[in-house]
């Protein structure tokens, strides 16, 4: 079987494995056990953050499993596929923490999860094609944005809820390292109109995530 064959079958078997399966964290989270009963406003709003975190997560996994795919096809550099590969098992880890806790709090993910995966992967297809240190641009313009988004939501779930707090925290946490590390790798300062247009698709996904 041909490399762009294999490459072809893990991007498939990734997304397959996204969206049907259910996802188990390769890290062991240290979540408070003394997490209070939350109201039924409380309980809702909390969902409908997770939610939107849970469909973040999602995203990545297309975008990482595009751009290493990329990768491997476009300019056969598996070091670039493997770093891109490390992180998308990290993110992974977040897909399982906000799979799990959309289920304690008795919430649903996205139905449109496909649709948002899909758009993904094409997004990362086409910065890959365009060039590594555009491709890694991408990424640190991408986790950036969600690491502000994750603050924005540090802000909005209730003191209450101190597991979905510590794992928000904790995922922050890991979206500004993966920039940082795409950065270092040679990731470029995407021009304003891009990063502008990222955040306007972000936002409409966002948004829809939290109803639907």
């Amino acid at each position: 079987m041909s490399h762009t064959a294999d490459a072809l079958i893990n991007a498939i078997d990734s997304g397959l494995r996204t969206l049907f399966a259910t996802p188990h964290a390769s890290r062991a989270l240290d979540l408070p056990t003394d997490n209070p009963p939350l109201n039924a406003a409380q309980q809702r709003d909390s969902a409908s953050l997770m939610r939107v975190n849970h469909v973040g997560e999602v995203c990545a996994q297309g975008l990482y499993a595009a751009q290493a795919l990329g990768a491997r096809v476009f300019y056969k550099d598996e070091a670039l596929a493997g770093h891109l590969e490390a992180a998308s098992v990290e993110e992974n880890d977040h897909l399982a923490w906000t799979s799990e806790r959309l289920h304690e709090l008795n919430g649903r993910p996205s139905l449109l999860n496909p649709v948002w995966y899909a758009g993904s992967f094409a997004m990362g297809l086409l910065a890959a094609r365009m060039g590594k240190r555009v491709s890694l641009g991408f990424v640190v313009a991408t986790e950036q944005q969600v690491e502000a988004h994750l603050a924005s939501h540090m802000t909005r779930l209730d003191p209450s809820d101190t597991r979905s707090n510590a794992i928000v925290a904790h995922m922050k946490q890991d979206e500004a390292r993966h920039a940082k590390q795409a950065q270092a790798a040679g990731g470029m300062t995407l021009p304003q109109p891009v990063q502008a247009a990222m955040r306007g698709a972000a936002k409409i996904m966002t948004t829809v995530a939290q109803r639907i």
